[in-house]
């Protein structure tokens, strides 16, 4: 089963995503599968009307679609019409506006980042998870070609995890942040 990709390249797809109730949202559809209006407000503290809207907004920009099973004719369950999101940063590095925006969502991935890095510390885990888990920190001199090269081999091999997903009982989700930035003047 391979990934499927939405690529935000315009600053109007950009303002739909960027806001961060929508970030979330998304993000808990994909994690955690179709839901409601209602479950999300529910789950964020929000009112059912508020996360509705914003699942419109969602919807009208391709992030979000109606799931095929409607338990119910009262309220429509919604799913992530799509695995993930990628920036098409040099294209909206060129308007001030998507400057902007792109530093709104690259702050709500960085607080997406720095809870699972929490998570991490805080939680309780066997020794064999302790073992497994962890971060790495690779300083390496790459063109821009080479990083794109380094990219498309480490999603491939990703690819190949998130096709064999593993059902078995000690399995738990696990989220595998890549990054390519450049290092920052200590």
């Amino acid at each position: 089963m391979a990934y499927t990709l939405k690529i935000v390249e315009d600053v109007d797809t950009l303002r739909a995503v960027a806001h961060p109730l929508r970030m979330k949202l998304l993000g808990s559809l994909r994690a955690d599968g179709p839901s409601t209006a209602s479950e999300l407000g529910r789950r964020f503290g929000e009112s059912s009307g508020s996360t509705s809207y914003h699942l419109r907004q969602l919807e009208r920009f391709g992030f979000v679609i109606e799931d095929e099973d409607q338990p119910s004719r009262r309220e429509r369950r919604w799913k992530a019409a799509h695995d993930m999101t990628s920036f098409r940063t040099a294209a909206l590095l060129e308007d001030e506006s998507g400057r902007q925006l792109l530093n709104v969502a690259m702050r709500q991935v960085v607080d997406y980042l720095t809870g699972n890095l929490g998570a991490y510390a805080t939680r309780d885990l066997s020794g064999t998870w302790r073992a497994a888990l962890g971060a790495s920190d690779y300083l390496l001199r790459l063109s821009a070609d080479d990083v794109n090269e380094l990219r498309a081999e480490l999603g491939a091999v990703i690819e190949r995890f998130h096709a064999r997903e593993s059902d078995t009982t000690e399995a738990m989700s696990v989220a595998l942040h890549v990054l390519a930035l450049p290092r920052s003047d200590l």
